[in-house]
């Protein structure tokens, strides 16, 4: 097992015979939703797409050392099948991370709009990493705290002040999607990977289930944003992805960290 490196495999032959088990301290997955967005991300049915889940699933899971955590991307239909194949599988449910992504207008009549993606949070055990200090997030009641930080907020008979670094992190992440970050004169373009994730959102999982020199996994590696944010943050990383142009892609963005 070569660290530090993004192979071109297949995940579930990658995960098999090419990572060590109980070697994982932190695995994020972003694999496929089944929307039909491109030829990988299309399936005959549900039922074949659930079975490929549970397949890569069951090849991941070994790898996770006792302490690892485990994030998984997808709708919010299909994390319901994840969360309930997980849980009997043994896994300890954390968190069900609403990604609200700020993409833009949706027309639906029909039903409630949509705009967001689910993230669910998995641990191994509960002895796990969770740095919640270094993922705080700013205050939402500006004014309040301001006043807060002078005089403090009498809870419970006693004085509470703000703590300079922010709230802690909530369930729902109000983070813009890469597709609406990188408008140019108010229109949208074409990215190089149609679903990428954004390095502020993968640099908050790395920070918060991992600490310096852990290993960190994706066996769905896309344009690289999960190794990208894992060299950067001075975590090692072993990823993989079976398109050559998105590890092409991984590479050269790893390339260009400084």
């Amino acid at each position: 097992m070569i660290l530090n490196k993004v192979y071109k495999k297949d995940a579930i032959k990658f995960l098999i015979n090419g990572v060590d088990n109980n070697s994982v301290d932190l695995a994020i997955i972003d694999p496929p939703y089944n929307m039909g967005k491109a030829d990988w991300d299309t399936f005959k049915s549900q039922r074949d797409f659930l079975e490929f889940t549970y397949k890569w699933l069951d090849a991941l899971l070994p790898t996770l050392k006792q302490s690892g955590s485990l994030y998984i991307f997808n709708t919010p239909f299909n994390s319901a099948y994840v969360l309930q194949y997980l849980v009997n599988k043994g896994l300890i449910f954390q968190n069900w991370i609403t990604w609200d992504k700020r993409d833009g207008f949706n027309s639906s009549t029909k039903k409630y709009t949509h705009g967001q993606e689910t993230i669910l949070f998995f641990t191994v055990s509960k002895n796990y990493t969770f740095n919640s200090d270094d993922i705080r997030v700013p205050y939402e009641s500006t004014g309040r705290i301001n006043a807060a930080h002078k005089k403090g907020i009498l809870k419970n008979g006693k004085r509470w002040y703000p703590n300079p670094d922010g709230r802690l992190c909530g369930e729902v992440w109000h983070i813009v999607s890469e597709r609406h970050r990188n408008k140019v004169l108010g229109k949208t373009q074409k990215l190089n990977h149609i679903t990428p994730k954004p390095l502020e959102m993968i640099d908050r999982m790395i920070k918060a289930s991992s600490n310096k020199g852990d290993l960190v996994l994706d066996c769905f590696v896309g344009s690289g944003t999960t190794a990208v944010s894992a060299q950067k943050l001075e975590r090692n990383f072993i990823c993989a992805d079976n398109n050559a142009k998105y590890v092409a892609l991984a590479k050269k963005r790893l390339n260009e960290v400084e």
